[in-house]
């Protein structure tokens, strides 16, 4: 449901004011430390920033699809690690919980994510299973009125600051398809359960993932979401159409970033005399970004009101992901290139955002998966 039209407008130019005059001047800190202060988390749960999709009744702003995209525009012009904090709780960390949790699973989480209480945590990926999502190893196996959860889970974002995890593990070994698959909640400091060291990354300092380990972990069988047995599957795929739109706002709002950066050094940068943004090989690099994040801009908006007017979107969210997570690289690179060596440089910034923007192509479902996701459902659609 959306906010009225002037509520949002307000909330947006909140956002986009604390992104400008907050997070782009503490990127440097998160760089060095790995972290993000809590006083900057601390505002974020202030500002309602950890409820943004989850419905109202449960504290949250119930931001339609379309409302959270324009303000990722906004969050994604900052280093990602800002977005993290807060992105995968109102994201793919509650979502499951939203969409096919019971009444009391609604009641009892909700509202602590809401409040920025807990973080949520999304547990898909394994060290056998990544693309190949079917392949999951992790076991829930129901002992009397719990379920013993075994196997480890890798890469996992925000695992060693989240609160509730939504893990994805087989309750039917038998059945090796997704079919055998269901969603536990698994509360942070249950017995059995550890977290591995921070993961050292290429890039986005300051986001934290880890692997999660389960050993015999016992969790009560009210724990499965949505007290349903082998629809697990099916929830992280619902879950993860929306999270891709998402994912593709976000890289809009990076591409935005690089693109004014790109642009203000090349007016301000001179050689043979005069700006480099006279050069037109310089103006192809910087028409040919804004003209492909326009594309990606306007894709990802027609994806989001079609969630939002109900149409099954998961061809035009994985079209949308595909296109403006690529995108936001050739950005990434060109914005490089305009820096010309100063581009290699980490005082310019430009580098950093090289590396940090890579990773879009990669979580949430790989570009590979993105482009099977499309042709085959344009192959059902024509059977």
């Amino acid at each position: 449901m959306a906010l009225d039209p002037d509520i949002f407008k307000q909330l947006e130019d909140t956002v986009a004011r604390v992104v400008r005059e907050k997070w782009i001047p503490l990127e440097d800190d998160v760089e060095e430390t790995g972290e993000v202060a809590q006083d900057v988390i601390d505002e974020m749960k202030e500002m309602g920033l950890f409820g943004l999709t989850i419905p109202e009744e449960y504290g949250g702003l119930g931001l339609n699809t379309e409302e959270e995209a324009r303000l990722m525009f906004e969050v994604g012009k900052a280093a990602p690690a800002f977005r993290s904090v807060f992105g995968t709780t109102i994201g793919i960390g509650s979502q499951g919980i939203v969409m096919d949790g019971t009444d009391e699973q609604k009641s009892k989480y909700l509202p602590k994510l809401a409040a920025g209480e807990i973080v949520g945590s999304f547990c898909l990926t394994e060290p056998n299973a990544g693309s190949d999502a079917k392949s999951l190893q992790t076991t829930a196996i129901l002992d009397g009125n719990e379920y013993v959860l075994n196997g480890t889970k890798r890469y996992i974002t925000n695992a060693p600051r989240a609160g509730l995890f939504t893990v994805y593990a087989r309750t039917n070994p038998e059945d090796k398809s997704a079919g055998g698959v269901s969603a536990i909640l698994v509360e942070a400091g249950t017995k059995g359960q550890s977290t591995g060291k921070i993961d050292k990354k290429m890039g986005q300092k300051g986001t934290q993932t880890s692997d999660l380990v389960f050993e015999d972990c016992r969790v009560p069988a009210t724990q499965l979401l949505g007290l349903e047995e082998g629809v697990g599957f099916k929830t992280a795929m619902k879950v993860l159409d929306r999270g891709r739109l998402h994912l593709a706002a976000a890289c809009v709002g990076m591409a935005r970033r690089l693109i004014d950066d790109a642009l203000a050094y090349a007016m301000e940068r001179k050689q043979f005399g005069q700006p480099i943004a006279n050069f037109q090989l310089v103006q192809a690099m910087l028409a040919d970004s804004e003209t492909e994040l326009y594309a990606a801009r306007t894709m990802t908006l027609d994806a989001c009101k079609r969630r939002d007017a109900g149409e099954k979107t998961t061809r035009a969210a994985a079209c949308a992901k595909y296109y403006a997570t690529e995108m936001v690289g050739r950005v990434a690179d060109r914005a490089v290139q305009i820096h010309g060596g100063a581009g290699y440089i980490a005082e310019y910034k430009v580098e950093r955002f090289y590396r940090d923007v890579r990773l879009f192509r990669l979580y949430e479902g790989t570009s590979q998966i993105q482009q099977l996701i499309i042709a085959r459902d344009m192959i059902k659609s024509a059977s």
